[in-house]
């Protein structure tokens, strides 16, 4: 292995110049910077982690709590955590990865122990039980979720109240009039978790002001709860012409319950889908959507952790993420009455 001394030796300087320069506590000459840095790079040297976080008093890991539930679909939260993970590695930071099933004692663990320089917290609740202590112990954090309050926090989310609105406004202009929300399973608003809240809430708000009958209903994981779901809808509002789903897993099952009971999409009922957009190109016909902007989401929130625990942004503040809506295959105007 490459050790500091050859780096020095490498790059004509001394072992301490090396270390300021990989540190940065002491201010350097761009020239000899640069000089250090094609050796690191030429040599292939890693610095020691642990000798690294003695010396500099960070450990250049990020800690990521990141759902692993059954009711959650995990492509779109192993996606948010890809997107973490590369982002880090452009600040030299590695992330660990701890589940949200350990709640406050992970935000204690983390901020008493070192482990990490920051922390991002995913699956956020309305009233989430880490906030608290995350306030308390004023660590370096952001959150990937809304909460009901978020004054003093670092939050980014999509916009979910004005996803549901969108999703309102879209069907409303197709001329649909009975429309229904086919939602996440009903664990997920049993823990008030904050995007299916704030959805159904914008949703709610939007339907009411366009003049739409409509309901919504939690849908359980599996074809016989997607299947079951929307039977009843259909069983209770037959004049229903269109779905919002905020489900994709329950996205195939629902559009093969319709092929089969001989409802034509969109002739007959329209489809919009939250969802992201692989799922919705890959959907027969392909659905109008509201994509889920992983990625961004990822890799804002690192940027926006780094810049607290490097010290270069104190301020708290909420960045919603604007929904689009992209019509497709999937809807189309409300079919006249019979």
């Amino acid at each position: 292995m490459v050790t500091l001394a050859q780096v020095a030796r490498h790059a004509g300087v001394s072992p301490s110049t090396v270390s300021y320069v990989i540190s940065g506590k002491r201010s350097i000459s761009q020239d000899t910077r640069l000089r250090v840095e094609r050796s690191i790079a030429e040599l292939g040297y890693h610095p020691h982690a642990g000798a690294r976080a003695l010396a500099s008093n960070r450990s250049n890991v990020i800690a990521l709590m990141i759902p692993l539930r059954t009711d959650m679909f995990v492509p779109v939260m192993m996606e948010i955590a890809i997107a973490i993970t590369t982002t880090a590695r452009r600040y030299a930071h590695d992330v660990l990865l701890l589940t949200s099933e350990e709640g406050p004692s992970a935000v204690k663990r983390i901020a008493a122990s070192g482990l990490a320089d920051a922390m991002i917290l995913m699956d956020v609740e309305l009233e989430d039980e880490r906030i608290p202590l995350l306030r308390q112990t004023g660590a370096a954090a952001v959150l990937v979720g809304l909460p009901a309050d978020p004054a003093g926090l670092t939050c980014i989310d999509l916009d979910f109240e004005a996803t549901g609105r969108l999703a309102a406004d879209h069907l409303a202009d197709l001329g649909h009039r009975e429309v229904a929300l086919v939602g996440a399973a009903e664990s997920v608003y049993r823990r008030h978790t904050g995007f299916a809240e704030r959805t159904l809430a914008g949703f709610r708000q939007q339907a009411e002001a366009r003049g739409l009958s409509f309901l919504h209903r939690p849908c359980g994981v599996g074809h016989e709860a997607a299947t079951g779901t929307l039977s009843r809808i259909l069983a209770e509002r037959p004049g229903t012409t269109a779905l919002v789903v905020q489900n994709e897993s329950a996205v195939p099952h629902l559009l093969n319950h319709l092929r089969q009971s001989g409802r034509a999409v969109p002739e007959d009922i329209s489809v919009v889908a939250i969802c992201p957009d692989d799922v919705a190109l890959h959907s027969t016909p392909q659905l109008t959507s509201v994509s889920i902007p992983a990625q961004e989401m990822g890799r804002r929130a690192v940027e926006l952790v780094m810049a607290q625990a490097s010290g270069r942004q104190h301020t708290t503040g909420l960045t919603l993420l604007s929904p689009v809506l992209t019509p497709r295959e999937s809807t189309g105007p409300a079919p006249r009455p019979l």
